[in-house]
């Protein structure tokens, strides 16, 4: 059994995101879950950066403008997507 090293609630959210992997382009994802400290989105094979990447994540589809771009880390991949954590800029 995997051990929960969580230090935030995790709360489920289906948001499209789009992700920016310098170099590689743009994708748009959708999260599983959010939390103080990151989020975990879905996605394929070939729109995974690998672990340790810095990417920018930025919510779509919100009234009232763009929401701000955020600098997220990959920590974790698995077979439906990867963990990302907050970056301080």
């Amino acid at each position: 059994m995997e051990k929960n090293n969580r230090k935030h609630v995790r709360t489920k959210l289906r948001a499209a995101v789009k992700l920016t992997q310098p170099g590689v382009g743009d994708f748009t994802l959708h999260t599983r879950d959010i939390s103080d400290s990151g989020a975990y989105v879905f996605c394929e094979p070939g729109s995974r950066a690998p672990v340790g990447n810095v990417v920018e994540v930025q919510v779509q589809g919100l009234p009232g403008g763009d929401a701000p771009v955020v600098r997220m880390r990959v920590v974790r991949l698995d077979d439906t997507g990867m963990g990302l954590e907050f970056v301080d800029s």
